[in-house]
């Protein structure tokens, strides 16, 4: 009754029920939230409660999701409304009015020469690693991004560039989380252990952890000095992410994807793959600074962070919808070997960087 139903009632009826799924999934991880640190507090797991971010919850509750209407034989008719590609990039050039492009050129002068070295070095890194265990360039190619620049959000960026499939963006989505969890307790638990300062704890930290949400946390913990500069760290290694997109375009288009008898590609086909979201990634980051810049009000860039945390929440509730399980059966052991040791290189060069390049800083 309901396949007939559903048949009659066309595609648009699929889209409608989907997008219902995803927002109120998302109205629930808003919930989570911000009523979790409050139920916690004062409790066991209570630095686990104010440390768990949204996308944690928008995963778990769209594989919830995803698991529930597999089971019902719903999920093939409503993935119409999981619109991962749209919210993240809608997201993403939210994203850019809370990056202040003229306070990383004059006051972040050591964490744009720590991005550029650690971005190069971890990149390059797990790409050879990834080619030596036969990873499918594509999924090198998120792996490479997300472990070296900021997480999912960079992993979806080289998604559009490299054209790579659902099931390896929301494979390495997963890869960044479980990876980035334990990392909002274990790093400032170390840097208390090596007798970092704040200023090189906080650049360690942005440096290494892969997602924004998760350095917030982890330099929280730590203190406020260390929250500063890790904000400022993770600021500089998103917005070089257009760079690396640019780049990832063109090699694809030039040397992955061409054959030996297609003709070379043109400036036309390179700027028909380039994500265009990017470019409006940079003009919000344009715009928010000059906008600051003139006297404008705070509260304005404020909306736009508030929306843009939504249309991520949209995004992560709909990566979990889409997620097969069938997608880790087929990727194996390797790319968790090589993400696990990408991540090590990482954590190494990271704190050298820092120690080098922050040791007399002070904000």
């Amino acid at each position: 009754m309901s396949t007939e139903v559903t048949r009659q009632a066309g595609p648009g009826a699929g889209v409608a029920g989907g997008l219902v799924v995803v927002l109120a999934l998302a109205a629930a991880t808003r919930f989570l939230e911000q009523t979790v640190p409050d139920a916690t507090e004062g409790g066991p797991f209570e630095q686990l409660g104010a440390a768990v971010e949204y996308p944690v919850y928008a995963i778990a509750l769209g594989l919830l999701g995803n698991a529930v209407l597999t089971a019902t034989g719903w999920r093939d008719r409503l993935t119409g409304g999981f619109r991962t590609e749209f919210f993240i990039k809608t997201g993403l050039v939210l994203l850019g009015a809370s990056i202040n492009l003229k306070v990383i050129a004059t006051a972040a002068g050591p964490a744009v020469l720590q991005a550029i070295v650690l971005i190069s070095g971890v990149f390059l890194f797990t790409w050879w690693l990834g080619g030596r265990l036969g990873l499918d360039d594509r999924l090198r190619a998120l792996l490479s991004s997300a472990v070296s620049i900021c997480g999912v959000s960079a992993a979806i960026a080289a998604a559009g560039a490299v054209q790579a499939k659902k099931e390896q963006l929301a494979y390495s989505a997963s890869l960044v989380i479980a990876f980035a969890l334990p990392s909002i307790f274990v790093l400032p638990w170390l840097a208390g252990v090596l007798g970092l300062s704040p200023e090189v704890a906080g650049a360690w930290i942005g440096g290494n952890i892969d997602t924004t949400a998760a350095v917030t946390a982890a330099g929280a913990i730590v203190g406020e000095q260390a929250l500063q500069v890790a904000t400022i760290v993770k600021v500089t290694q998103n917005a070089l992410m257009g760079v690396v997109a640019v780049a990832l375009t063109a090699y694809f288009a030039f040397r992955v994807e061409r054959r030996p008898d297609a003709p070379r590609p043109r400036a036309a086909d390179l700027w028909h793959r380039f994500p265009k979201f990017v470019l409006g990634f940079v003009a919000a980051s344009v715009i928010a600074t000059w906008y600051l810049a003139a006297g404008g009000d705070k509260a304005a860039v404020g909306v736009a962070n508030d929306l843009r945390v939504w249309f991520l929440i949209l995004a992560f509730v709909s990566i979990g919808l889409e997620f097969r399980v069938s997608s880790l059966r087929e990727a194996g052991w390797r790319p968790v070997g090589v993400f696990a040791a990408a991540t090590a290189v990482n954590l190494l060069l990271a704190l050298g960087l820092a120690a080098l390049l922050f040791g007399g800083f002070a904000v």
